[in-house]
């Protein structure tokens, strides 16, 4: 199945225009019905290789939901079905809708000019995690916030490891979603929007079309609008300074979304999964991997929500692969890594002699995360810490010494201001789905 997952950033690019063809995306206009009229979609949210998202307005429940609308090739339903799958028996497994999973609540088949695509209704959630760190201009993230965001992915994982079975495989901030808004204008419930019960008036019945010159004219005014910006920084334009964001306020409950990519444990297809940087060291060698590849990623994210930045940017360079560099990269923050796992996988050979060096990055420059926290980031000695202690057994090499989310989620820097082991009081809420988008994964 080829790879796909969610990407927040994509409701900011238009698809191409040529993929609403045979095969391809099925083209929506406001006001249409789906499942015999019982959803009617609202407005698009966005859109991804695999499909487009909707706001839709579910007239049986009277509840706003994000329609996802996969595109019709064969290919494609088939990894629809998965995906219908894996958020069947979740959805099954959490009648409560509290494990911090994204709740699926209807799927089908709809028949439109370009062939018949499989559709799924899900609840409607927020922005991503990557857009609150974009919103919080990529500074460091209080801990308490991460420790709330932090609780919730803890107990999705425990839930799809321990009960059910399920590795997400490509857990980063874009697939991870408030479960509201950041702005609540954004949000067709505390907006206060009526909702589209029919198409607007003088827009025909015939064939569907999708404006082509609108996209076009689209990107062309994007393109002008930031040779303006350029022009005026190159000038030394002087731009008045933003005013500064708060994110209180902002219910930092979030959920992990986007299963077109996961599996079962014990029925995995891919040997290359998780995006670049968010990718566990025994998914590089090829070395075989299990829960614990999502844990390694969940620490990578508890990183970057804590410090406003990705841990590990590996690039290629004279001679070597991103592949080499990313691991280098991970000796550099860990230690060397133990020769018996660095020689133990299908693609150590590439990257590794066989005394366990990396062949083509000789001299590495080590820097211990709680170093790193203090000298870079400015974390006080205590924060970081506690936060070390936390992190570093989630990055050890050998993928079984990692702990469980379950174990995570008892331990002591997951429970400060908490009476240890009490389970977090679910909170009542709008639910809402804004950015369920898909994106190929990197």
């Amino acid at each position: 199945m080829s790879s796909c997952s969610s990407s927040s950033g994509s409701e900011e690019e238009v698809e191409g225009p040529d993929s609403y063809r045979k095969g391809g995306y099925h083209a929506v206009r406001i006001g249409d019905p789906f499942a015999a009229g019982r959803y009617v979609a609202q407005r698009k949210l966005g859109w991804g290789q695999f499909s487009t998202v909707w706001l839709s307005y579910d007239t049986r429940s009277a509840n706003y939901v994000a329609l996802k609308i996969q595109k019709s090739a064969a290919q494609f339903a088939q990894a629809a079905l998965h995906e219908i799958e894996l958020l069947s028996a979740i959805a099954n497994g959490d009648p409560s809708n509290s494990k911090c999973v994204v709740h699926l609540i209807d799927h089908f088949k709809h028949t439109g000019p370009n062939g018949q695509h499989p559709c799924m209704v899900l609840e409607f959630l927020g922005d991503s995690l990557l857009r609150l760190i974009k919103y919080n201009r990529y500074r460091v993230l209080d801990l308490s916030k991460v420790r709330k965001i932090c609780r919730c992915i803890l107990t999705a994982l425990d839930y799809l490891h321990r009960e059910l079975g399920i590795i997400h495989t490509d857990l980063k901030p874009e697939n991870i979603l408030l479960v509201s808004t950041i702005n609540p204008a954004k949000d067709p419930v505390r907006s206060g929007l009526s909702p589209v019960l029919e198409r607007p008036e003088g827009n025909p019945n015939g064939a569907v079309t999708v404006n082509i010159n609108e996209i076009k004219l689209k990107r062309k005014a994007k393109r002008a609008l930031a040779k303006i910006a350029s022009r005026r920084d190159s000038m030394g334009g002087v731009l008045s300074p933003k005013p500064e964001k708060s994110l209180d306020g902002i219910n930092l409950r979030c959920k992990i979304v986007d299963f077109g990519n996961a599996c079962w444990a014990d029925k995995q297809f891919a040997e290359e999964i998780q995006t670049r940087q968010y990718r566990a060291p025994e998914v590089i060698l090829q070395s075989g991997y299990s829960y614990s590849a999502d844990m390694w990623s969940f620490a990578c994210i508890a990183v970057e929500l804590a410090t406003g930045e990705m841990l590990f940017t590996p690039k290629g360079g004279q001679g070597f692969s991103e592949d080499e560099d990313h691991l280098a990269l991970m000796m550099e923050l860990l230690g060397k890594m133990p020769r018996k796992i660095a020689i133990g996988g299908t693609r150590s050979k590439d990257y590794f002699d066989r005394h366990g060096d990396l062949k083509r990055i000789r001299r590495l420059k080590f820097w211990p995360l709680d170093r790193l926290l203090v000298e870079k980031y400015k974390f006080s000695e205590s924060d970081a810490c506690e936060f070390s202690e936390f992190l570093c057994p989630l990055f050890d090499f050998a993928p079984e010494k990692r702990p469980t989310a379950q174990q995570c989620l008892q331990h002591p820097w997951m429970n400060q201001g908490n009476s240890p082991h009490k389970e977090p009081v679910e909170e009542n809420l709008d639910v809402g789905m804004s950015n369920l988008q898909i994106k190929a994964a990197k």
